[in-house]
């Protein structure tokens, strides 16, 4: 993660607009793509990762499985694979779609975060190796536990995740939104 890191920026429509540096795509709220990856075990447990504490975006927060930025021309489906292989050390885990692109602001201590966003699932059994500039630990999680977590402490986790957990159906007692959007 760097300063210098470029991104393609867009309207909210999803209007391609050009390139822009990471600092100021998130201090000016231009709209950039992410893929959001949820990764169950074969026990159907969440893996969870907690941010490190230097990110500058939600330091130190759990969040999805994997959580990626997409380069200049990448695809969706691309950014979550090179995601889980850069985050995690995962390979070859075959992902389906969640629901349909949806267009995500949040606004916090001076990041202006507006997102077009991507989620999928994905089902893993196996090592990890962890990339410690991006992930400071991994958890699984079965869900139930998760959401009493989640119940207890909601500002450990990104606003996203929460969000998305529930829109989902994940969450114990939510039903599933095959397109949720708005702003978080």
């Amino acid at each position: 993660m760097s300063d210098d890191e470029r991104f393609e920026i867009f309207d909210a429509s999803g209007q391609l607009l050009g390139e822009e540096r990471r600092a100021r795509v998130h201090s000016e709220g231009f709209w950039h793509k992410s893929a959001h990856v949820f990764v169950f075990d074969a026990a159907n447990r969440l893996y969870v990762q907690r941010r490190t504490p230097d990110k500058d975006l939600y330091a130190g927060l759990w969040d999805y499985s994997v959580g990626e930025h997409l380069i200049p021309g990448e695809s969706y489906l691309a950014g979550a694979q090179r995601g889980l292989l850069e985050e995690l050390g995962i390979s070859g885990v075959e992902l389906s779609t969640l629901g349909g692109v949806q267009a995500s602001r949040h606004e916090t201590s001076g990041i202006r975060d507006f997102e077009l966003q991507q989620a999928y699932r994905g089902i893993y059994d196996g090592p990890l190796q962890l990339d410690p500039s991006e992930v400071s630990e991994v958890r699984r999680l079965p869900l139930d536990a998760l959401a009493g977590w989640i119940r207890r402490e909601p500002a450990a986790f990104t606003p996203w995740f929460a969000r998305d957990l529930a829109n989902y159906g994940f969450l114990p007692g939510t039903a599933s939104q095959t397109t949720p959007g708005g702003d978080c």
